[in-house]
């Protein structure tokens, strides 16, 4: 070989690796100089500790194995892992022939990306014959990647996707050029081989092939050069593309296993997760917004913060139900990066809230926090009534009369300030009330009590919990009835706070369940979510109506929630008997009392 030429045509690559290099490495110091302190004390307390070893077996086996996405489709899961592993076994292993050929570990960084070019067949060194079947095996591995990606463009059915999302220009450089890489180093290794009879048990057939009608001497250097260029062009791509999700998905790993926590304002940690974003187009098709022909998915928020073209349209046309990030790969949190997005994006609106000041604040063992949509659905604020006087409950109904509002619908719309005046003012009249327990009968009450307020030593219970406990203490009546049901979970309840096995224990006392296809984690939006500022009320009837005609398949008599919300809206169709998991239970204590009553009466009659 012409020893001038490698002085040539490894250029690209370097350019382009060192260019990669530096612009990765700046924006994650960046990254990391914006967190806030105490952030900066987690990470420090964390490097030292076994968080770094977990958060490197997370990375491999997420950004390399991709196994979350194996679980979503095999066949998507198989064309990732076998690009990243693919490549990450080439290198590793190219590494170790490097320094079998060598003897030592000193040889230049480009030795193991180019080594056939380097090496004659006739030079011998440990294990040369495996070392060259077995990098053909792995080239082999990750073309087969490759073309199940170019396969992908043109039909997304097998990878269990309907819509994918759209390329940009850098994207296009970048996908073009990783589609090249690995189709061009078979071609020069190839070439090489016919050569230089330095091949595997691929490229040495091959190149054999070539050698019978193509000038090799000429002609191989020229693949070489074109494969360095496409190394270059990706790497240099890459910073500006989608393909950034690879660094920054192990950087987000790290800080996410480090406890660096998303603020309820946008920072360097927010910026770290919108890079993180891959573009896989998963969550596009869990979206039910797809049915009203609504397409402002978490994919293209994140898409257009990166590009700076964020508009109110697509950041309040949300849901905010949780399913996207439920199935999203990387554990992106893209519920909060929406609502920070909003506060960020919103002129926030100045009261003081001053009719609140003042007011009864009674002791007792319970606070019951029913919430606006609660008061908006009396027959569940009833219901719990029944329940508190039937247990002998000691409470105080905080929100009875003068009802302030919990605050996490001003902070979904982006009002953050107006919603932290609310908090304040409901955090002290809890804390004065003495009590040990917050029982809510609001999801998306729950959640803000749970995430944003200050309530040491005060247990916050959603209220399908809180039954669950007093069935358990024997404070409440059983009655198992033939009636067959299906529970709804709710988005803030399920999805957003985990709750799934209570209140399904609880109804297992009074109905029997159905069990259904899209339960639990999978639950379907009501569709009458307050988060979303911009949707049409024709669009949330298509979606509600969608999921009404799902249940229906299954024939239930009746269709039970844990949400005043989805209770109101689900009723609003007309279709089938909705109920909230509270007037399940109340039921059962009326029964129960007329029973009683019927008892005594007939007593008396005896008597008399």
């Amino acid at each position: 070989m012409n020893k001038l030429l490698p002085e040539i045509f490894i250029w690209p690559f370097i350019i382009g690796l060192a260019y990669f290099s530096i612009i990765v490495l700046y924006r994650f110091v960046r990254w990391t100089l914006g967190l806030s302190k105490i952030d900066k004390i987690r990470i420090w307390k964390g490097l030292r500790s076994r968080k770094t070893l977990d958060s490197a077996i997370e990375a491999f086996r997420e950004g390399l194995l991709h196994r979350k996405i194996f679980r979503t489709n095999p066949v998507l899961g198989y064309m990732h892992m076998s690009l990243a592993f693919g490549w990450f076994l080439l290198i590793v292993f190219g590494h170790f022939e490097a320094v079998a050929y060598k003897g030592s570990l000193s040889f230049p960084v480009y030795l193991p990306i180019f080594f056939r070019f380097f090496v004659d067949g006739i030079e011998t060194y440990p294990f040369m014959h495996f070392f060259a079947s077995l990098m053909d095996l792995l080239l082999l591995f990750v073309l087969s990647g490759v073309s199940l990606a170019y396969y992908k463009r043109f039909n997304k059915k097998l990878f269990g996707m309907k819509k994918a999302t759209r390329l940009k220009s850098g994207d296009r450089i970048a996908l073009t050029a990783l589609w090249l890489i690995f189709p061009l180093r078979l071609l020069a290794e190839s070439f090489s081989a016919g050569q230089l009879k330095n091949g595997g048990i691929i490229t040495q057939p091959l190149g054999n092939l070539f050698s019978l009608f193509v000038p090799l001497e000429l002609t191989t250097p020229v693949t070489w050069l074109a494969y360095s260029f496409a190394l270059g062009f990706f790497f240099v791509s890459l910073p500006n593309s989608r393909y950034m999700h690879i660094p920054a998905e192990v950087f987000f790993i790290f800080l996410r296993n480090y406890s660096v926590r998303l603020k309820k304002r946008v920072n360097t940690y927010s910026l770290v997760q919108v890079f993180s974003c891959s573009r896989c187009g998963i969550c596009l098709d869990t979206c039910q917004l797809n049915l009203a022909n609504i397409h402002t998915q978490s994919v293209y928020v994140l898409k257009n913060i990166r590009n700076k073209n964020l508009t109110d349209e697509v950041l309040f046309n949300c849901l905010l139900c949780g399913k996207c990030q439920q199935v999203c790969p990387v554990g992106i949190e893209l519920i909060d990066l929406r609502i920070t997005q909003r506060i960020e994006s919103t002129l926030q609106y100045n009261s003081s809230y001053s009719y609140l000041a003042g007011g009864e604040v009674k002791q007792a063992d319970v606070v019951y926090f029913a919430g606006c949509m609660t008061h908006l659905t009396p027959s569940i604020k009833k219901s719990m009534l029944q329940i508190f006087a039937y247990s002998g409950v000691d409470y105080w109904f905080m929100d009875e009369h003068k009802a302030p509002c919990c605050g996490r619908p001003l902070m979904q719309a982006g009002q953050y300030d107006a919603a932290a005046v609310l908090i304040e003012n409901n955090q002290q009249k809890i804390l004065a009330s003495g009590a040990k327990k917050l029982v809510v009968s609001c999801p998306i009450c729950y959640k803000v009590f749970i995430e944003d307020y200050n309530l040491p030593d005060i247990k916050v219970q959603h209220h399908s919990e809180y039954l669950f406990e007093l069935m358990q203490m024997g404070s409440l009546p059983k009655r198992l009835t033939s009636e067959k049901s299906i529970y709804h979970d709710p988005c803030e309840l399920g999805r957003g706070s985990g709750i799934y096995d209570k209140p399904r224990k609880l109804l297992s006392n009074y109905t029997s369940l159905i069990p259904i296809m899209n339960e639990k984690e999978k639950s379907l939006c009501c569709g009458g979510s307050l988060s979303n500022i911009k949707i049409q009320m024709s669009e949330r009837d298509i979606i509600t109506n969608n999921a009404l005609d799902e249940y229906l398949q299954y024939s239930p008599d009746s269709l039970i929630t844990s949400c005043p919300l989805c209770k109101k809206t689900f009723a609003r169709g007309n279709k089938i008997m909705v109920k909230d998991i509270s007037e399940v239970v109340a039921a059962s204590i009326v029964q129960k009392n007329k029973s009683n009553a019927c008892a005594d009466k007939k007593v008396l009659e005896q008597a008399l």
